[in-house]
């Protein structure tokens, strides 16, 4: 069943966290320093992020240079869904050519901080850390028939980018909710 975000978060500073990336080195996730700052909740099972991945990873890349700073991050339970496991990552950073970090929220306690709550879940922050955008890559979804633009998510960006602010309302993120593990759902869910 799909699960949508909703825009609770804008203004919400991120908030002070070292996660674990593929190689086990920690990354510092709120670091001062760039213009926007992107936090993608994913996962290598889910068909949402299969559907986006590549299109994602081809648009960040392409902002780079204007200093996005992107970051993936898998919360899911991998005692129940081993697909998204450290082998799993590996191979969809490979195969959606993800030229940025891929960590892993092993508590899932950084999911439950930001109230993530599905995958893709997309949250953009600007230069002071604080939520400017929180929602879909575009109108697309796997059955949908609508085109993978990434329309949505990178307007948030070049308006973030400019330091201006991201018009509400924000279409909400939408896939495969969270996969918890037993006692960590969110309240409410």
């Amino acid at each position: 069943m799909a699960v949508e975000s909703n825009a609770d978060k804008i203004g919400y500073r991120l908030p002070e966290w070292e996660l674990p990336d593929l190689s086990g080195s920690l990354v510092q996730v709120a670091e001062a320093g760039h213009p926007a700052t992107l936090i993608a909740f994913v996962c290598n099972h889910c068909p949402y992020v299969q559907h986006v991945e590549a299109a994602f990873g081809e648009m960040v890349d392409s902002f780079a240079p204007a200093g996005l700073r992107t970051l993936a991050v898998m919360s899911n339970d991998v005692a129940t869904y081993p697909e998204d496991g450290p082998e799993g990552m590996v191979a969809q950073k490979e195969r959606a050519l993800w030229n940025f970090p891929y960590l892993v929220d092993a508590s899932q306690d950084f999911a439950l901080e930001l109230g993530a709550v599905c995958t893709p879940d997309f949250f953009l922050f600007d230069s002071a850390l604080a939520v400017t955008y929180r929602g879909a890559f575009d109108a697309s979804s796997p059955k949908n028939g609508n085109p993978v633009t990434g329309e949505l998510l990178s307007e948030a960006i070049t308006l973030t980018l400019a330091g201006e602010s991201v018009p509400l309302p924000h279409r909400p993120a939408m896939g495969c909710g969270i996969k918890w593990a037993e006692g960590k759902e969110p309240a409410g869910a």
